[in-house]
C-alpha cells in the first residue's frame, strides 16, 4: 500500500502516542473537579496550553479546545454571526472552503443570513477588488481558508486583514487546519483561526480555535465553563498534551519537511507533464503538500478506484466533502465543469518516499494507459 493522502489524516508520530498514554496514566483525575487530582490535571493543562500559546504567539487564554477543526469552524463561524445579529447579516466566503464552512454558511442562509461568494482568480487566489466591493456597512463575517484543501491555493491573509480595518464591525475567520504545522502561519490581524492536529502527525478527535480575548461569541455547547466559558465539557487533557507534542515537533521541523515536500511535489509535476491528456489544476505558488490534477475525459472517481485496486491511495476532493460533485475549488479555478469531475488530489509528506513515488508513478501510467485507450 503506498499512502498519499497526507491531508485527510496523517499517522500519528511515536512521540505523540507515547505523551497521550503517559498523560492519561499520570492524569486521572477531571481539570474541572476541586479535589487533589483534579487541580493536578488542570495545572498539567495549563502547562500544555502555555505552551502550545508560546508556540503559536498567542495568548494563552486566545485557546479553545474543540473535538476538531469543523467543531472549531462551526464554533467561530456560528459563534460571530449570532453575537453580531444586532450589527448585521451579511457573510461573505469563498468557493474554496471545507464542508465545516460551507455547511456552516447554509445552515446560517437558512437563519436569514446573507452569503457572498467572493471571486477567485486563475492562481486561486481571492479576488480582493471584488472583496472591497462585496463589504457592506452590515457584515459581520469574512471566512478565509489561508490554504486550500483540494488545491493548495495560499490566500492573502494579511492583505484581507488590512482591507477589514476599514470595517470594524466585520471578523474575519481563517481555516489553517491545511497551514499549521507545514508553512508559515500567523495569528496577526485575524480574529478566529483554528487547526487540528491530525492533520501534522497528532491525534484524531482534538481541535484547536484561536480567539481574541475581548472577542465575545456564542457557543455552540452550553452547560458550564471548563477552560472557557466558549466550550463546555471536560477538557481532554490528554489530546491537547498530544497535540503540544505534535506541533512542537511540526514546527520544528517545518523546515526540513517543506524543502523534502517540495522536492516531491517537483519531480512528481515533471513526471505528470509528460503526460497530454493531464492537467495539473494546483498552481505553481500552492503549498508542496497539495497537487491536485486533471485527467481529460475520465472522472476523478474512476481514476482514483482504479489506483486503489493497485494499492495507492489518493483521494477524489477532500474527505469530508460529497461524492458525484464536481470539486467546487477546482470548478472556480478552471471554470470548467468536466475538468472539475475529472480533479483528484494527491498530497504529499516527508515521510513520502522517492520509491513510493517510483511505485505511483507506474500505477498511475497503466491506469492512464487503460483509461484513455478511446480518447
Amino acid at each position: 500500500m503506498i499512502y498519499l493522502d497526507y491531508s485527510a489524516n496523517t499517522p500519528a508520530a511515536p512521540e505523540v502516542l507515547d505523551r497521550f498514554v503517559q498523560i492519561e496514566r499520570d492524569f486521572i483525575g477531571n481539570p474541572n473537579s476541586s479535589h487533589q487530582e483534579g487541580r493536578a490535571a488542570q495545572a498539567e493543562m495549563a502547562k500544555v496550553t502555555d505552551k502550545i500559546a508560546g508556540l503559536l504567539n498567542v495568548n494563552p487564554a486566545e485557546i479553545i479546545y474543540t473535538s476538531g477543526a469543523s467543531e472549531a469552524n462551526n464554533l467561530a463561524i456560528k459563534g460571530i454571526a449570532r453575537a453580531a445579529r444586532h450589527v448585521g447579516h451579511h457573510i461573505i466566503s469563498t468557493p474554496l472552503e471545507h464542508s465545516s464552512v460551507s455547511g456552516c454558511l447554509t445552515a446560517l442562509q437558512e437563519q436569514g443570513y446573507e452569503i457572498d461568494l467572493v471571486g477567485i482568480e486563475k492562481d486561486g487566489t481571492i479576488n480582493l477588488n471584488e472583496l472591497k466591493e462585496l463589504l457592506r456597512k452590515d457584515t459581520v463575517l469574512v471566512a478565509v481558508c489561508s490554504v486550500d484543501s483540494e488545491l493548495g491555493c495560499v490566500q492573502p491573509i494579511g492583505e484581507i486583514s488590512e482591507i477589514l480595518k476599514a470595517f470594524p464591525d466585520c471578523r474575519l475567520h481563517v481555516d489553517a487546519t491545511q497551514a499549521v504545522g507545514k508553512t508559515e502561519v500567523s495569528f496577526e490581524g485575524i480574529d478566529t483561526m483554528c487547526f487540528t492536529g491530525h492533520k501534522f502527525y497528532g491525534l484524531n478527535g482534538c481541535g484547536i480555535l484561536l480567539k481574541r480575548k475581548k472577542l465575545v461569541i456564542e457557543p455552540l455547547i452550553h452547560g458550564g465553563t471548563s477552560t472557557t466559558i466558549y466550550r463546555s465539557g471536560t477538557p481532554a487533557l490528554a489530546l491537547a498534551a498530544a497535540t503540544e507534542t505534535a506541533l512542537t515537533m511540526a514546527l520544528e521541523g517545518q523546515e526540513s519537511r517543506f524543502t523534502a515536500v517540495q522536492a516531491l511535489n517537483e519531480r512528481l509535476r515533471k513526471a505528470l507533464d509528460a503526460y497530454p491528456h493531464v492537467r495539473i489544476n494546483s498552481p505553481m505558488h500552492a503549498v508542496p503538500h497539495i497537487l491536485n490534477l486533471s485527467v481529460y475525459g475520465v472522472k476523478g472517481t474512476v481514476f482514483q478506484k482504479n489506483l486503489d485496486v493497485r494499492g495507492i491511495c489518493v483521494s477524489v476532493k477532500s474527505a469530508c466533502s460529497a461524492e458525484g460533485q464536481p470539486s467546487r475549488p477546482v470548478f472556480a479555478v478552471s471554470q470548467d465543469r468536466k475538468n472539475a469531475l475529472s480533479s483528484w488530489r494527491i498530497s504529499l509528506s516527508h515521510l513520502t518516499t522517492e520509491a513510493e513515488l517510483d511505485a505511483f508513478l507506474q500505477a498511475f501510467d497503466d491506469c492512464y494507459q487503460k483509461l484513455t485507450a478511446t480518447l
